[in-house]
């Protein structure tokens, strides 16, 4: 199960609960509403996100963070110091978007008996390819969401994956039509289900 921090309609609760592994991310919004389970808390381990929740004892003791076994950093430090070079003249606003915390994240989880996954630039290359398929325009990185659900299905090719509170909206460097078009295509494949499909919920509902 891998629940965004968008909506997610409360009575999927339980099911994203009762899941085998449950994934959110960052600041882990999707709590309460969207059920109390954390296994793994896939972080922005770069940049200002990640700053901000290294520095934050809030972030450090919550309940989400506290409960999970793995922290996962999305960003694998190579890719994104091989992209410093091109954002200092593309996107100079974003000058410390590539600034590495892995080491820190490495250092939070020997702290507190947790795993620490570095997602492999791999991951975020072949995301860049499939997207390339469904007319991304011009953006800086995939989403968060979209580098864990391609880090998934390669190491879960058989299993039962579905995710909730993915609503493709945000920062405006993040290419969200086109990583919908391709969930949507992931989906049809029968790789992938949208555990918050209307459709769905209503017949949980018995609608």
């Amino acid at each position: 199960m891998i629940v965004g921090n968008g909506d997610v309609a409360p009575e999927l609760a339980a099911t994203i609960d009762a899941a085998d592994l449950v994934i959110r991310f960052n600041d882990c919004r999707s709590m309460g509403a969207g059920g109390g389970r954390t296994d793994v808390v896939a972080v922005c381990n770069t940049g200002r996100p990640a700053r901000a929740m290294l520095g934050s004892a809030a972030w450090r003791k919550s309940p989400a963070v506290a409960s999970a076994s793995e922290i996962w950093s999305v960003r694998d430090p190579r890719k994104f110091a091989a992209l410093r070079a091109p954002l200092e003249i593309s996107h100079p606003e974003l000058d410390d978007f590539c600034d590495d915390y892995t080491d820190q994240f490495t250092a939070f989880c020997q702290a507190t008996g947790k795993r620490h996954v570095v997602i492999d630039q791999s991951v975020h290359d072949g995301v860049d390819a499939a997207l390339a398929a469904y007319e991304p325009g011009s953006y800086v990185v995939p989403s968060s969401g979209m580098i864990v659900i391609a880090e998934v299905l390669s190491h879960h090719p058989d299993a039962d994956v579905a995710i909730a509170g993915f609503g493709h909206v945000g920062w405006g460097e993040h290419p969200f039509a086109a990583e919908k078009r391709l969930v949507d295509a992931y989906i049809s494949l029968g790789r992938l289900r949208r555990l918050d499909d209307t459709n769905l919920i209503s017949a949980s509902q018995g609608d």
